[in-house]
């Protein structure tokens, strides 16, 4: 029987799509994407093995300078992880898996060790250049051999963002501190639009599955957007479920 697993922060389900079809039974947590808040929420104890997901990430972005320059700290999203590590307290599963970029923190929960693996999407055979943080942690310690390619995509796609993708925003500010502009002046920084179709399928969504989404009308378009730009791309996942399985099957190995 698989680990039973709780998905915090699931968005359009990306990274639970990557865990159930390694075999997983994946229960999706509330998101803000499907009008639940985390800060709510409180699991039972003992009943998950494991817990995934990714708190948000744009506090740790560089584009979050951006955001401070313009808007003041206000205007930078909320941190979340310390929500995230609470939760894992109160789940006390065997183990956890957090995704991040990699400014931002590693995560903390008393009686875990946590061991960290870096991941550039390239490497698990996807042509987005994507690159991602991996905290895995365990009551032993176990760590995360994700598996990659010997060989990477010498062409590779831009980073998928949820506006569109290519490169970020540029603030150029004036001798008083206000912004000039809307995207700074150099061409190479301004972003480039890019169909939802493309963005699908830069993070190996299949066609289907967005086609389904629209037609039952389950979100607008913004919404499908911020979905697919924030989760975790499907070859990345993939490598990672499977790292996942080989390390808590080596821990229960050592245990016997």
């Amino acid at each position: 029987m698989r680990d039973l697993v709780l998905s915090l922060f699931p968005g359009i389900g990306l990274l639970d799509m990557a865990f159930e079809e390694a075999g997983f039974c994946v229960v999706r947590g509330p998101d803000l994407l499907w009008g639940g808040d985390v800060r709510a929420f409180s699991p039972p104890a003992g009943r998950f093995d494991g817990v995934i997901g990714g708190p948000p990430c744009q506090r740790w972005s560089p584009l979050a300078n951006v955001v401070r320059a313009v808007h003041g700290e206000d205007g930078v999203a909320p941190d979340l992880i310390p929500e995230y590590q609470r939760v894992v307290a109160e789940a006390a599963p065997r183990w956890f898996l957090m995704e991040n970029v990699i400014r931002a923190p590693e995560p903390a929960v008393p009686g875990f060790v946590v061991r960290s693996e870096t991941v550039n999407n390239r490497w698990c055979g996807g042509e987005q250049n994507r690159v991602r943080r991996f905290s895995f942690g365990t009551r032993d310690g176990a760590a995360l051999r994700i598996q990659t390619e010997a060989l990477n995509p010498f062409v590779f796609r831009p980073a998928v963002t949820t506006n569109s993708g290519g490169r970020r925003k540029v603030a150029v500010l004036d001798e008083n501190g206000r912004q000039r502009g809307k995207r700074g002046h150099a061409d190479d920084a301004r972003l480039q639009w890019r169909q939802l179709g493309e963005m699908a399928a830069d993070q190996g969504v299949p066609p289907d599955f967005v086609a389904r989404l629209q037609e039952h009308g389950a979100f607008t378009s913004k919404a499908l957007r911020t979905g697919i730009g924030n989760g975790v791309p499907l070859a990345m996942g993939r490598a990672v479920a499977a790292a996942v399985l080989r390390a808590i099957g080596q821990s229960a190995e050592a245990a016997a």
